[in-house]
C-alpha cells in the first residue's frame, strides 16, 4: 500500500543591518530589526496562518487518516516567539491532534555539518530542546539544513541517536534508482534514509501557478492519479518543501490551499494513506545502501553546496567563520552564543553567490554579491574580535582542544558525583524515614506503658489486701 509523507519546514531570515568597517569595535548589534518584524509578520499573515488553518481543517475532517511533519528553525522559532506567537499557538494546536511529527533540523539553519562535527551535535541538539519545550516531542529523524546530506553527515546523525533522515532525490545520486523507497545510509546501517520526490514536491512548490508549464492547471484528482500509476512495488511518496510556498511562492490567489485541502479524499479514494518519517521509519525495511560520498542539498539544478560554497568569497567567509567555533564551545556568554546561531545562517552565504539561478534570489539590502561579501566580513571581523578578547589568539587550537577535553573530562565527572550523590540522599531519604517510624513506634509504646503500670500496681495491691484478710479470719 502506497502512503504519502508530506513535510513542511518553517525558517526564518535574519535579517543584518548595513554595517561599515568603522563600525567595527563599536557597534556589536547586527541587525535589522524593522525588516526582520515586517518580514516575518508578512509571512505568518499570507502564507504560516492560513496553510495552518488549512491544514488544521484537513485533520479535522479525516481524522487520523491524514498525518503532517514540521520542522522548525531555532532562530525561525526565536521570530516567531517576538513577532508571530499566533503561528506557534497553531502549531501546538495542531500537535494535540495526534497527527503531527516535528523533525530535529539544526538550530541556526546552519552549515555546521560541513565543518564542525561538535558544533553541528550541538546545534541540533538545542533545536531538539525547544522543540521538546513547545511540543513535547523528542525528534526522532533529522533533517538537516536544505537537505544537506553525505555518508559523513548520516554517520553523525547516527551517532545522535536520530532513527531517520530525510534528504534529496537527486538524479545523480539516485541513478536508475527511485525515490519511492526506504533506503540506509552507507556507513550507518541503522539510520533510515527518506528521499524526497523532487518532481511531485517541486509541481507544488515552484510551478503550481505557472501559466506556462504544461502540467498547469494541476489538480488534486490528476496530482493522485500520478501517484497511484507508480510500480506497486514504490510505496513511499515523500513530498517536502517550505511551508512559505503555501502564499509565498504559490499565491493563495492561485488556490493552492483548495488544491493542497483536496489531496486527502483523492488519495483515500485510491487506496492511498498517509505516514509521518517516523512511522515509515519504524514500520519499513531499507532496500539497500545509498552511497552519497559527495554533499548534496535541495537547491537549484546541480543539488549540491555550491550556492553557498561556491566561490572564493564564500569559501573565504566560511572558513573564518568556522575557525573559531571550537572556541564558540567553551563560550558561555549568552549575547556571544545568538550571534553566532544568526551568523551561520545559510542565507549570509547565498546571498554572496555568483551562480545563475531558475529560481529567483533576493539579496535584500545588497546590490552584488560583494556588497554581501563586505557587509558579512566586517561584521565576523567584529564579532571574532569579541571572541577572542574572551579567548585570545594566543591560545592555539591544541591548547583549546586540551582546555576543552579537560572541561569534558571534568564536566563528566561533576556528573558522575551528582548521581552517586543524588543516589545517596536516596538512601538518607529512606534510612530517615524508617527511623521516623522506629521512634514513632517507641512513642507510642511508651505512652501506653504508664497507663498499664498504675493498672498493675492495684492488682498487686488487690491480692496483699485478700491475703491479710484470709490471715485475720
Amino acid at each position: 500500500m502506497k502512503t504519502i509523507c508530506l513535510y513542511f519546514e518553517i525558517h526564518q531570515i535574519i535579517h543584518l543591518k548595513r554595517y561599515r568597517f568603522f563600525d567595527i569595535g563599536t557597534d556589536h548589534y547586527y541587525y535589522d530589526d524593522y525588516e526582520n518584524e515586517r518580514s516575518i509578520t508578512d509571512i505568518a499573515n499570507r502564507s504560516y496562518m492560513p496553510a495552518l488553518n488549512a491544514l488544521k481543517e484537513m485533520i479535522d475532517q479525516n481524522g487520523d487518516y491524514f498525518k503532517v511533519a514540521f520542522s522548525l528553525s531555532g532562530t525561525g522559532i526565536e521570530q516567531l516567539e517576538m513577532h508571530a506567537p499566533q503561528v506557534l499557538a497553531k502549531l501546538q494546536e495542531l500537535n494535540e491532534t495526534g497527527c503531527v511529527e516535528f523533525l530535529a533540523e539544526p538550530y541556526s539553519h546552519g552549515l555546521a555539518a560541513l565543518a564542525n562535527e561538535a558544533s553541528f551535535a550541538r546545534d541540533v541538539k538545542k533545536q531538539a530542546v525547544k522543540i521538546k519545550e513547545y511540543f513535547g516531542q523528542e525528534p526522532q529523524v533529522l533533517r538537516n539544513s536544505s537537505l544537506i546530506y553525505s555518508d559523513d553527515i548520516g554517520g553523525q546523525a547516527a551517532a545522535m541517536g536520530f532513527k531517520g533522515m530525510l534528504t534529496e532525490g537527486a538524479k545523480h545520486v539516485l541513478g536508475w534508482k527511485s525515490p519511492h523507497y526506504v533506503y540506509n545510509c552507507a556507513i550507518a546501517p541503522n539510520l533510515k534514509l527518506l528521499l524526497r520526490d523532487v518532481t511531485l514536491s517541486d509541481d507544488i512548490s515552484l510551478r503550481f501557478n505557472n501559466s506556462e508549464w504544461e502540467g498547469y492547471p494541476l489538480f488534486a484528482d490528476n496530482y493522485i492519479e500520478r501517484i497511484a500509476n507508480f510500480p506497486e512495488e514504490e510505496q513511499v511518496i515523500n513530498i517536502f518543501m517550505e511551508l512559505s510556498a503555501l502564499g509565498i511562492a504559490q499565491p493563495l490567489s492561485s488556490n493552492i490551499l483548495e488544491f493542497l485541502k483536496a489531496i486527502p479524499a483523492c488519495a483515500k479514494a485510491k487506496g492511498i494513506t498517509f505516514s509521518t518519517p517516523t512511522e515509515i521509519c519504524m514500520k519499513m525495511k531499507s532496500v539497500g545502501a545509498l552511497d552519497v560520498p559527495d554533499t548534496l542539498s535541495w537547491v537549484d539544478e546541480e543539488r549540491d553546496v555550491s550556492c553557498w560554497l561556491g566561490n572564493p568569497m564564500q569559501r573565504e567567509a566560511f572558513n573564518k567563520l568556522y575557525s573559531i567555533a571550537d572556541r564558540l564551545r567553551i563560550a558561555d556568554d549568552p549575547r556571544i552564543n545568538q550571534d553566532w546561531d544568526y551568523l551561520q545562517a545559510s542565507n549570509n552565504f547565498r546571498f554572496m553567490t555568483t551562480k545563475p539561478s531558475n529560481v529567483g534570489l533576493d539579496r535584500g539590502i545588497y546590490t552584488t554579491p560583494f556588497d554581501a561579501f563586505t557587509n558579512y566580513m566586517n561584521i565576523l571581523g567584529d564579532f571574532i574580535n569579541r571572541v577572542n578578547s574572551l579567548y585570545p589568539e594566543s591560545i592555539d587550537n591544541d591548547e583549546l582542544d586540551a582546555l576543552l577535553t579537560t572541561i569534558k573530562n571534568q564536566g563528566d565527572e561533576i556528573e558522575k558525583k551528582d548521581k552517586a550523590i543524588t543516589r545517596l540522599q536516596a538512601k538518607i531519604d529512606k534510612m530517615q524515614k524508617e527511623e521516623d517510624k522506629l521512634k514513632a513506634k517507641l512513642e507510642k509504646l511508651g505512652a501506653e506503658a504508664p497507663a498499664k503500670k498504675p493498672a498493675a500496681k492495684r492488682t498487686a495491691k488487690k491480692k496483699v489486701e485478700k491475703a491479710e484478710e484470709k490471715k485475720e479470719e
